[in-house]
């Protein structure tokens, strides 16, 4: 099956019981047994739940992978992913990455004993200079958020390779329509599906998709040890998200580049960052691994004061100022004070990440509108 027709089908049957087409919201905590560990394939709800096994069959084949696992946030499944480590174990991870994502890997698995190297992974030899005896694995952010950079996938992964270390890739910015990971050779894809997989900003919820069995075997195993499962209702409102992915996904790609195009010409806009743009510096591999660029463009102003992006912010009336991403609406943040306030301000300087930046999720609005939008406010 091609792509659209996944989105839609795979994973999901008619339910057997009434015929309904949609995946019910099976709202149980427990099933009864015929005898003990006599069942239907279903004994307890954090274990299993037959909702989240149709959204975890339709993830994974839509990632083009065999195995997947949904979580309670994303940062709940990146928190499955580490737990596979020791302590002693190293990570070499991009250095422009999710806030959130930093914070955790620092203030709580570092003191487990832990080691991460947080490397711009734009040049390959950053990491291949990284890699020794310990590295058990390496963190791929593509398109990185939320300076939109570009790392290449099978190039990590072709280093990976020759050392036995698994490649996690965050592929959430993507999507799977626009990027498959597993097919470049990462062994893990992390999906915070509360972005564009749900893409109502009316969820919060993480996946993980894997190609291995053995791998499956030990996050499965962590995800019902740990227990940080998403709710029936939650993977029902996931599923019916994923059915017009690809649909959402050319809108808000199509008016990314209208609002990329048209910052470039602003003379208050100092640098666009868009993995569309030819100048972009890791363009021709974003050509190479994805179907088109994305719906999150960032861009500086001219004048680097918290308080010219803020005033800027405050003036958006079609945009929304808030967290979060990939939602039908158009959304503006700050990620200095907002996504990234976590990482400390010469950490995040290094990355780009300056006190005039200002992050777009383009949603599907008219892009006439969105562009008028930023006039207004930027004027």
């Amino acid at each position: 099956m091609k792509f659209a027709t996944k989105a839609i089908h795979a994973g999901q049957e008619p339910d057997t019981a009434t015929g309904a087409i949609m995946t019910p919201i099976y709202q149980t905590s427990t099933y009864v047994q015929a005898a003990p560990g006599k069942h239907k394939g279903f004994e307890y709800s954090r274990t299993h739940n037959p909702t989240r096994k149709a959204l975890e069959n339709n993830i994974a084949a839509i990632e083009d992978g065999k195995f997947g696992l949904c979580f309670g946030s994303g940062m709940a499944a990146e928190d499955a992913v580490i737990k596979l480590l020791n302590p002693g174990d190293e990570v070499i991870s991009t250095n422009d990455l999710y806030g959130g994502t930093y914070r955790m890997f620092t203030k709580i698995f570092a003191k487990y004993g832990i080691k991460f190297h947080f490397t711009p992974m734009t040049d390959v030899d950053n990491v291949k200079t990284l890699i020794n005896d310990r590295t058990r694995m390496i963190w791929v952010e593509t398109p990185t958020n939320p300076m939109l950079n570009i790392i290449d996938i099978e190039a990590v992964a072709s280093l990976a390779k020759k050392k036995n270390i698994w490649v996690v890739v965050d592929n959430t910015f993507a999507s799977p329509y626009l990027q498959q990971p597993l097919n470049l050779g990462a062994h893990i894809v992390v999906h915070s599906a509360t972005k564009y997989l749900g893409g109502h900003s009316d969820v919060v919820m993480g996946a993980l998709v894997c190609k291995d069995p053995a791998l499956a075997e030990k996050l499965y195993f962590i995800q019902n040890s740990c227990g940080a499962i998403p709710s029936p209702h939650d993977c029902f409102l996931v599923l019916r998200g994923i059915k017009t992915l690809h649909v959402r996904m050319d809108r808000h790609c199509e008016n990314a580049e209208k609002v990329a195009n048209y910052l470039l010409t602003h003379p208050e806009v100092a640098k666009v960052n868009w993995p569309g743009l030819e100048q972009h510096s890791n363009h021709k591999v974003a050509r190479k691994q994805m179907r088109h660029f994305g719906g999150m463009v960032s861009f500086t102003l001219k004048e680097n004061k918290t308080e010219r992006a803020v005033a800027l912010l405050s003036k958006l009336k079609v945009f929304s100022l808030a967290e979060s991403l990939g939602g039908v609406e158009s959304l503006c943040g700050h990620p200095a004070t907002m996504t990234h306030a976590s990482i400390p301000k010469e950490e995040r300087e290094k990355t780009g990440v300056v006190d005039s930046l200002i992050r777009l999720s383009v949603g599907i609005e008219d892009a006439g509108d969105l562009i008028g939008d930023l006039k207004q406010a930027l004027a």
